[in-house]
């Protein structure tokens, strides 16, 4: 079986790419493809540990330490989960990749931006696609009240903290338009999805 292809989905709180990653998911499963829906901080037994320690809010991390935390979190989840689904020719669909990375903690916290890309060179695995899902903050916020569920550490951090966020995901798009695909995320679900579906269609014969 051939190598499979890695599609990341990536955008701020209340874009929406959960449900989009499901729908993407769901819909190449349709289609005849061998398929693996993932996420990050986690997607193997030891970055579900790190993620919980992560995004309690039980300790407020330094930058750098922080930045490290996630990195150890994604080498186990490539190295247990993702490159092996991918030798085996899974598409995987993967919700948060290294750019939440650079967007949260290099644009939204300050940590080094150089060092961070240095860690995801040294994860040595890049996206064939990330979908930049890119949504208003006052979707964003209706979004999130409707979810009915405890805000995790990064949901209640401060909207300047998410506008810097923001921010990062639109120049990290701008920087790398060979691999990023802007969606506008404020529309209903099916409408995104849609949108996904064309990008996915005018990169591979979905």
């Amino acid at each position: 079986m051939g190598f499979g292809r890695f599609i990341t989905l990536e955008g701020g709180e209340g874009a929406g790419k959960s449900t989009q990653a499901g729908l993407l998911a769901d819909a190449l499963c349709r289609s005849g493809r061998a398929v693996l829906q993932t996420r990050e901080p986690g997607g193997a037994p030891g970055a579900e540990l790190l993620r919980g320690v992560l995004l309690s809010g039980q300790i407020d991390w330094a930058a750098p330490a922080e930045t490290l935390l996630h990195f150890a979190a994604r080498a186990e989840h490539v190295e247990k989960t993702i490159r092996p689904a991918l030798e085996a020719g899974f598409w995987v669909v993967c919700d948060r990749y290294f750019d939440s990375t650079l967007a949260y903690q290099g644009y939204g916290q300050g940590a080094d931006r150089a060092r961070i890309a240095a860690l995801s060179a040294m994860v040595g695995l890049t996206p064939d696609l990330t979908l930049m899902l890119h949504v208003s903050p006052a979707v964003a916020v209706e979004r999130l009240g409707r979810r009915g569920l405890a805000a995790d550490r990064y949901e209640r951090l401060d909207a300047a903290f998410h506008a810097r966020v923001n921010a990062g995901f639109r120049a990290i798009a701008a920087a790398e338009p060979g691999r990023c695909s802007a969606i506008d995320a404020d529309g209903a679900a099916a409408d995104v999805h849609a949108a996904v579906m064309t990008e996915i269609s005018r990169r591979w014969s979905a």
